[in-house]
């Protein structure tokens, strides 16, 4: 296993906290009205302060993926995160839909982020979490271009970290990878986030599913990587506008409470996360 944890630590569980507010639903679903935008305002003014309070409780360090419109509407909150000693990473200039990019746009929406981070951040980030968990044929390639150390937006594995290939789609031939990337992949899942189980929008995501069914699925993830992935790593993707309704959030104490109950159990971020790989 190419992680190295620090001495005494068998698992490293990572919560990414996806700082989206009003981009979510403006980028990815092209919604606009006050209503949700209220949702997002929940997000930066209600949920960003109880899951930092949270995190501050269990002595979490979390990494928050957050897009570029975040931090312009809602500083005060970036800030707040900076100064309780979380990570930010990179998360799109307005959670765009990536994969309608083309290669001109999607370089220079990677520049504006960018120049977003050392704005209002004052660093660039070391990590990439793609909008929606997506990509088009040359993202991998323009992470390389700008410098990032890892990403985590892919599925090619579970509680393991891996270097990602570029894919040739064939056919009646089969599909064909190319060199892997230098980049470290620090996989997701949609069975491991918070949004497509709770968050309700008409016509498009069923959403309002049990916190119970949600909470019991992530912690049989936890028990598997605990006691068949020693050195793995689990990544939980959450959103403050929803993981921070009260009934989500009760539920993710107690499953916080939880591993944390687990000797050997270490929650980072994922660049310290990422401090420890060492190639084979």
């Amino acid at each position: 296993m190419p992680l190295h944890l620090p001495e005494g630590k068998t698992l490293a569980v990572n919560i990414g906290a996806d700082f989206d507010a009003h981009s979510v639903w403006m980028g990815t679903f092209n919604l606009s009205s006050p209503s949700y935008l209220s949702r997002g305002e929940f997000c930066a003014e209600v949920g960003v302060p109880r899951l930092i309070s949270l995190f501050d409780r269990y002595d979490i360090r979390a990494t928050w993926c957050t897009p570029g419109h975040s931090m312009v509407t809602f500083p005060e909150r970036v800030r707040q995160i900076v100064d309780a000693g979380h990570e930010i990473a990179a998360h799109g200039c307005y959670h765009e839909g990536v994969p309608k990019l083309d290669a001109d746009t999607e370089r220079r929406l990677m520049a504006a982020q960018l120049a977003q981070h050392e704005r209002y951040v004052g660093v660039r980030p070391r990590g990439y979490r793609s909008p929606a968990w997506d990509f088009t044929d040359q993202t991998l390639s323009v992470l390389e271009e700008n410098g990032f150390e890892w990403d985590s937006s892919l599925m090619g594995r579970d509680f393991e970290p891996y270097h990602p290939r570029p894919v040739e789609v064939g056919w009646e031939e089969g599909s064909s990878f190319g060199p892997a990337s230098p980049l470290l992949e620090f996989p997701v899942s949609w069975f491991l986030d918070d949004f497509p189980a709770a968050e309700y929008i008409p016509g498009v995501n069923q959403g309002l599913g049990s916190s119970e069914v949600m909470f019991q699925r992530w912690k049989d993830h936890f028990d598997f990587a605990y006691r068949n992935v020693p050195g793995g790593v689990l990544t939980l993707t959450v959103h403050p506008q929803t993981i921070a309704r009260a009934h989500y959030l009760m539920g993710f104490e107690r499953l916080i409470e939880y591993m944390a109950g687990h000797e050997g159990t270490w929650f980072a971020a994922l660049s310290d996360i990422y401090d420890t790989w060492r190639e084979d």
